[in-house]
């Protein structure tokens, strides 16, 4: 399961030490590195990116994670927001997309006091130490929570939450009165496009994550051809667990279309 962590450091040239460190260790297959930016805290509070450029094969959770630390501040104050920015959305983040709980984003907002800069990074360890031992002797403290797909289930019940409601109107349409009809069809509209809507978002998310899943893939492919035998077997194990989880996610995505499709021909 990939995490996201962020290392906080003194200033700006340790960090970049910390973006080599954090090479190195993918290098060598104790991680795998999928994204990694930088940012600042002004002195005057604001936070800024230093370097998005190094997002990878994924840059939309490095950028939500970027957008959310900034949005703790009170917004990108000062912000320049290119194109290299990725998925940086500002203070308007959706938690639940990003995979972690508002208390890693509050966490992180407290340590990246003003004049500390930090990495930013979506990463798959075996083990923390080597990542925290080499962070250490760089004076930086790591802070990490691993990404979860707790937005599913948030989907699932916004789905049902709209096909009990299509269904009630529908049975309310069978039975009322001719001079009620043309109002009640356009409830049963109305209920018909939530529905839709909400199993489109549904597919939209699953398959921005099997997308995602699929570049994890072909960074871990990637890095499994200079390791050692030891290292290779860690990333080819990540490999299978990308892989179950993109499976599963299809599986989801299949099921939630053709409940639809069954709520709407009933």
């Amino acid at each position: 399961m990939s995490k996201m962590i962020v290392a906080v450091f003194e200033n700006e040239e340790t960090a970049y030490e910390g973006v080599n460190t954090l090479r190195s260790l993918h290098r060598e297959g104790s991680l795998s590195v999928y994204g990694a930016a930088v940012v600042a805290r002004e002195d005057d509070g604001s936070v800024r990116i230093r370097d998005a450029g190094d997002q990878g094969p994924i840059g939309t959770a490095i950028g939500m994670l970027t957008g959310a630390v900034i949005g703790m501040f009170g917004g990108p104050t000062g912000l320049a927001v290119g194109t290299a920015a990725g998925g940086l959305i500002g203070a308007g983040v959706d938690i639940f997309n990003l995979g972690v709980g508002e208390d890693f984003v509050s966490e992180v907002s407290t340590k990246l006091e003003p004049g500390k800069v930090a990495i930013v990074a979506e990463v798959d360890e075996t083990w923390v130490t080597p990542l925290d031992t080499r962070m250490a002797e760089l004076g930086a403290e790591v802070i990490r929570r691993s990404r979860l797909d707790i937005e599913d289930e948030q989907f699932d019940r916004d789905i049902e939450a709209a096909k009990a409601d299509y269904r009630a109107v529908k049975e309310e349409l069978a039975t009322t009165h001719a001079d009620n009809k043309a109002a009640v069809q356009a409830k049963l509209d109305a209920a018909n496009e939530r529905l839709t809507a909400a199993v489109q978002k549904s597919e939209a998310r699953h398959q921005q994550a099997m997308q995602d899943g699929q570049a994890k893939v072909d960074a871990l492919v990637e890095q499994a051809k200079t390791a050692n035998d030891e290292r290779r077997a860690e990333i080819e194990a990540r490999l299978a667990e990308i892989r179950e989880d993109n499976a599963q996610r299809k599986q989801k995505l299949d099921a939630a279309w053709e409940l639809t499709k069954e709520a709407l021909a009933a």
